[in-house]
């Protein structure tokens, strides 16, 4: 469902417990035992001071027919070459509406730009809902913790 939905609204806290919300677009991968997301984005002085002090985001998607999916996740920081020519390969690589040009970013021409950076998302709490749930009562809510 994330990858259908593309974009999530991505939120964290500040040092005062007080949320920001903001527009990200993760990858998520299964390695065959674990869970993650890769973030590409730009590691604005907001993001990194919330971070600092609360490694963690809620990461919550919608499409117009209702269905849900969210993912409760500690967060890390990957500034290293390896993981974020990786990750930038991820984007480039995989098919749409998941996959895109990163240079389509104001400042992101390689890899390296200062402005790109790599969140990897590690969950703790998903939850799964098809609209049908909502708007029908079909279905069913799925929902997994560590």
């Amino acid at each position: 469902m994330a990858h259908s939905i593309v974009w999530a609204s991505v939120a964290t806290v500040d040092a005062d417990s007080k949320p920001r919300t903001r527009i990200l677009h993760p990858i998520w991968e299964w390695d065959g035992t674990d869970l993650f997301g890769w973030v590409a984005t730009v590691p604005s002085k907001v993001k990194r001071e919330h971070l600092a002090v609360n490694p963690y985001v809620s990461v919550s998607y919608w499409a117009p027919n209702h269905d849900t999916c969210s993912a409760e996740c500690l967060v890390e920081w990957y500034f290293d070459e390896t993981t974020r020519t990786a990750v930038w390969d991820k984007f480039v690589n995989a098919p749409p509406p998941l996959g895109y040009d990163p240079t389509i970013i104001p400042g992101w021409d390689s890899p390296m730009a200062p402005s790109f950076a790599v969140l990897r998302l590690a969950p703790y709490r998903l939850r799964v809902m098809p609209g049908t749930v909502m708007t029908a009562g079909q279905g069913e809510v799925l929902s997994w913790r560590a």
